[in-house]
């Protein structure tokens, strides 16, 4: 027994050595703080200049420095040897105390568990009490946004005209919570969020100060993810060294954050500009087998795309915030796209984005995505985007006509050739020229063309099953955001127009329901088209006609319609002698 003790004493012992980074490497003075140079400078000119506000509103998300901002205040205004350039001197009584924890002059209240009207009423007891060493008393809420309305209200009068020897410092990561009537008593400052380079360096010197050998591409990962908060990005870094130990290498961070590696984006924009469909879908093959997700990847892309495009202009390259040899690799890629790969590259991942959520079969959608953004090198228009050594010999087009997907049925006004003998005529298939000539010489054939876009479309009814199969697909997938909207759609049922090729009808009840649609249609038939397999899709919006009686409204309208439905009435009428003169 007397063992089993010693040693969970001496477990415990150990386990209470260890501090966290964000608390051991907190700031003590106002030159420790990283990367609110503006606010710094403001507040120490303000005490060396005895300008101060008597309250302080510090706003900002979390982790960027405002409860550490608040306490190294609350320690310079009231240190007794204050430096030139008006810092805590750390070494007089009043700093000690402070950094020992054991200062009367600094009171801190949690408004997310205090945040009752009894609460303050307590704290407004204790302002009036002044300093019995130094010379102010500060009082410190964090999360002040959680105080309820009677609080504030509380709070109020005492805020606007607090004692000589009271400062308060009010912090919160929701300004727009707080009433105005505290805000107008404020002197606010607004925290940024951290620059991922100044994150990078902090922790690169605290991995100097703890012996550990960090990659500076590891680092980066760490303050990248960390999204501008100081605090996160120190509990990721203390999260890495335990499970890294004094070596962090970038790949070890990627593989414990669950990150995506940035070589697989860069090897998919390579078979994208090699116009290598087959490499791109194993490489995201890949990415799946080792247990990524799609959407996880085509967000990931979505962003590479977003960095090569500012990184090929040297005045946006600064909107990077890459280490310095990955910076190199985004500029070289980019230099190999051009901007209409990158900005319709862009548009049609986020088409896939959007849709991820809501459709069935999510790896084929990230594959006929990249079946795309492969496809944008072929495209008529972006010829000039293949690079110049993949060219081998001039192409060249035909007459410019339309594009055929199918061959187009003969007009029967065109005469066909004589044979003298068709049973021993041997059978030809026609060539392209014929139909260039045929289009070019016959007026139907081009107006067709015109109708249709200048493709060959098959003129048979929509199928009717598949068309109602995808309209109430469409109405599901926007019932959470729209419902009046799916309301509309779920009361509908479309009607194939046999007549009309590629067009539908649908009926609905009222004018206003007729806006709703017209304001959903674009979207609506971009949806039913590729559901359905089409190219052209028409509605045909059509209003239903809703006979309405006219009712009776004056007394001789009503009395007209009692008799007609019951001619006992005026009988009756006659009777009682009414003499009513209708």
């Amino acid at each position: 027994m007397y063992s089993y003790i010693s040693l969970e004493h001496y477990a415990e012992n150990r386990m209470s050595d260890f501090v966290v980074s964000a608390r051991k490497y907190r700031p003590s003075t106002f030159k420790d703080v990283v990367g609110q140079g503006a606010i710094v400078n403001t507040l120490k000119n303000a005490i060396a200049n005895n300008h101060l506000a008597q309250s302080f509103l510090f706003c900002g998300q979390r982790g960027v420095g405002k409860t550490t901002c608040a306490r190294i205040l609350a320690k310079t205004i009231n240190c007794q040897n204050l430096t030139a350039d008006a810092e805590a001197c750390n070494e007089c009584d009043s700093c000690k105390s402070f950094n020992e924890g054991r200062s009367f002059n600094i009171h801190e209240l949690d408004a997310a568990s205090s945040n009752s009207v009894d609460d303050i009423r307590a704290l407004i007891e204790q302002v009036r009490f002044a300093p019995q060493a130094g010379k102010y008393k500060v009082y410190i809420i964090d999360e002040v946004h959680m105080l309820s309305a009677s609080a504030f209200n509380a709070f109020l009068k005492t805020l606007e005209e607090p004692p000589a020897h009271a400062i308060f410092i009010l912090a919160t990561t929701e300004k727009h919570k707080i009433i105005p009537t505290i805000l107008s008593r404020c002197q606010i400052f607004d925290f940024k969020r951290i620059q991922i380079k100044d994150i990078a360096a902090h922790l690169a010197y605290i991995a100097r100060a703890e012996q550990i050998q960090a990659e500076p591409e590891a680092l980066h990962i760490l303050a990248e993810k960390s999204d501008g908060a100081m605090r996160d990005a120190l509990s990721m870094f203390d999260r890495m060294v335990s499970f890294a130990g004094k070596e962090l290498t970038y790949k070890k961070v990627i593989e414990n954050l669950n990150i995506l590696d940035y070589d697989y984006y860069f090897k998919v924009t390579g078979a994208i500009l090699n116009a290598d469909i087959y490499s791109a879908l194993l490489i995201f093959d890949e990415i799946l087998a080792n247990g990524f997700d799609g959407h996880l990847f085509i967000n990931g892309l979505g962003e590479h795309f977003r960095n090569l495009l500012v990184a090929k202009n040297p005045d946006t390259a600064i909107l990077l915030e890459k280490g310095g040899a990955l910076n190199e690799k985004y500029m070289a890629q980019a230099s190999a796209c051009t901007e209409t790969l990158l900005f319709k590259g862009l548009s049609i991942i986020s088409r896939c984005d959007i849709s991820y959520k809501a459709a069935v079969n999510q790896r084929l959608l990230v594959e006929v995505t990249l079946v795309k953004l492969v496809n944008l090198l072929s495209a008529p228009e972006s010829q000039a985007l293949v690079p110049a050594k993949k060219v081998e010999t001039p192409i060249v087009k035909p007459t410019p006509v339309s594009e055929y997907k199918q061959p187009v049925p003969l007009p029967q006004k065109v005469a066909e050739p004589k044979v003298e003998n068709p049973s021993k005529a041997p059978a030809s298939k026609p060539s392209f020229t014929s139909f260039t000539k045929i289009i070019n010489e016959n007026p139907a054939a081009q107006s067709s063309e015109k109708q249709y876009g200048g493709e060959a479309e098959k003129s048979e009814p929509l199928p009717e099953a598949a068309l109602t199969a995808a309209w109430n697909e469409y109405g599901q997938s926007i019932k959470e955001k729209k419902i009046s909207l799916y309301t509309i759609l779920n009361t509908i049922v479309p009607k194939v127009l046999p007549d009309i090729p590629f067009t539908f009808e649908v009926t609905i009840e009222s004018t206003f329901h007729q806006q709703a649609l017209e304001t959903e249609k674009a979207a609506l038939l971009d949806f039913l088209k590729e559901k359905i397999g089409v190219k052209k899709l028409n509605m045909v919006i059509s209003v239903s006609k809703i006979e309405t009686k006219k009712k009776p409204y004056t007394a001789q309208e009503k009395y007209a319609h009692m008799k007609n439905k019951n001619p006992d009435i005026e009988k009756l009428v006659d009777q009682l002698g009414l003499g009513l003169d209708m």
